[in-house]
């Protein structure tokens, strides 16, 4: 089998990333999707992790604005972005088979708005999980044996009697794909003007696909830049890179970090700094 393509995520939604360092015993392995797969999925993340007993590392995320498919030992479903961090601490050993789905795939996925989807839907309870289970089964025992690449052949293989997605779906993608590319973009207005839509309509269009409108996908990702550049070998004062991420003044920006990420912006210096 031809090794896959790895790939760094261009989403800088991990939080804590200097808690899990080299050396220690969890690992996340990322990888491209290919051929007809590429239409549905950004990439695929694959963690492992085997810790000491009474061990355990929290991770701290804020999400790339689109749902994820999880296969795991005991379990398979589509989880949605969450408004704010989202977190989890392993224990134990484990793996799991991450799906990073692009934005416009999982409202066809679920068929339904994602705005009123509840965090996490079990795969069968979807109507693209019926037959699934093959796929889910064969994935486990990929991942049960190592085999990672044989785990996302699986997954692909499953895929290929989708429908592609639709003009909707390709065109959130690449709404999605302005905000995160062009700094530029700070208001709604904006990118409805980018794309020669209503603000209305735009709302709808994004919030049917994402489950958050337009204004919670700009501020997400002035957050993952404002979070990566703090956790920088320098990180710049707080008044410039509030400018620079387009807010009004340093208050608004702390404000706005505090309520997402839990701590102020020197706080969250001066912990990642610690570490």
């Amino acid at each position: 089998m031809t090794p896959r393509t790895e790939v760094e995520p261009r989403s800088k939604g991990l939080l804590t990333p200097s808690r899990i360092a080299p050396a220690a015993p969890v690992s996340i392995a990322r990888h491209a999707a290919e051929g007809r797969a590429a239409a549905f999925v950004r990439h695929y993340w694959l963690p492992r992790w085997q810790l000491p007993d009474g061990t355990s590392i929290r991770q701290d995320v804020l999400e790339y604005p689109t749902a994820n498919l999880v296969v795991e030992e005991r379990s398979a479903a589509l989880y949605r972005a969450h408004r704010g961090m989202s977190s989890r601490t392993l224990e134990g050993s484990g793996w799991a088979l991450g799906v990073l789905l692009h934005p416009g795939v999982s409202r066809g996925w679920a068929g339904t708005s994602l705005r009123g989807l509840p965090p996490s839907v079990p795969l069968d309870r979807l109507p693209i999980g019926q037959g699934a289970a093959g796929m889910v089964a064969a994935v486990r025992e990929r991942m049960a044996d190592g085999d990672d690449a044989g785990a996302i052949a699986a997954f692909e293989a499953w895929l290929d009697g989708f429908p592609a997605p639709d003009d909707d779906a390709r065109l959130v993608d690449q709404i999605v794909a302005a905000v995160e590319q062009d700094r530029t973009l700070l208001r709604v207005e904006q990118l409805a003007d980018r794309f020669g839509l209503g603000v209305r309509h735009l709302q709808r269009l994004v919030a049917g696909h994402i489950g958050f409108g337009p204004k919670w996908l700009i501020q997400r990702y002035r957050l993952q830049e404002a979070a990566a550049a703090l956790r920088s070998s320098t990180p710049p004062p707080l008044a410039d890179l509030a400018a620079e991420l387009g807010y009004a003044d340093q208050a608004h920006f702390s404000r706005e970090f505090k309520s997402v990420i839990g701590s102020t912006p020197g706080a969250y210096t001066a912990a990642e700094g610690q570490e």
